[in-house]
């Protein structure tokens, strides 16, 4: 496996979890060894947006920014039980790879699981970030200090979250949920070999909670 064909894989793989596109997944800590893919998280990217246009000190547009999501937010409803599925990231592509020179690396309809090359460690968990139980069930729960997981909203604004749970949040778009066959929340994502486990976790409302 030469070197370039591994940096494109990882390329595609942040594509199938959700690619640069605004509110999308900004930040999926180290996959492999040696490429890192960091980005800034949600906040941090809006505040540098701020200063280029030099409008920081508006409050107008920092009260815009707190209220910020983006078009293609993927709202989820809560999950009614408990669900586990597995999901194949295998991926066909659907034009050819070329060179600088314009030669065919690989050519379309070329197969692969990125998963076979590139680990997808700490995995992912989604809620609805304006539903109160999940907030509070998140918070009892060992993913809530482990920075590792990717932390994904359903609904809900980073802004807020980024504060109150002191920990980068992202947004769950149309694109990652189609992607990893998301259907309701809170979803837990981890690897298992070669696919993707996704979790789905029934939180009862709290007002469940009291009428036990």
């Amino acid at each position: 496996m030469n070197s370039k064909f591994l940096f494109i894989l990882i390329a595609l793989f942040v594509v199938l979890v959700g690619g640069p596109a605004s509110g999308a997944i900004k930040n999926l800590g180290v996959v492999g060894e040696t490429y890192p893919v960091i980005e800034p998280d949600v906040v941090a990217e809006l505040k540098e947006q701020a200063i280029t246009k030099n409008r920081f000190r508006d409050d107008a547009f920092l009260e815009r920014m707190k209220e910020y999501q983006p078009d293609d937010i993927h709202h989820l409803p809560r999950a009614t039980r408990d669900r586990t599925f597995l999901v194949d990231m295998t991926y066909t592509l659907d034009r050819d790879l070329l060179d600088g020179d314009g030669k065919v690396i690989y050519p379309r309809g070329f197969t692969f699981n990125p998963l076979d090359y590139v680990s997808f460690s700490g995995g992912m968990l989604v809620i609805d970030g304006s539903d109160p139980a999940q907030l509070k069930w998140f918070t009892k729960t060992p993913y809530a200090s482990n920075h590792q997981v990717r932390l994904l909203l359903s609904d809900g604004y980073a802004y807020e979250l980024i504060n109150q749970l002191k920990r980068s949040v992202f947004y769950l778009t149309d694109e990652i949920a189609e992607r990893l066959q998301l259907a309701a929340v809170p979803s837990l994502v981890i690897q298992k070999d070669d696919k993707l486990e996704v979790r789905e976790i029934m939180v009862p409302n709290e007002e469940d909670d009291a009428n036990r």
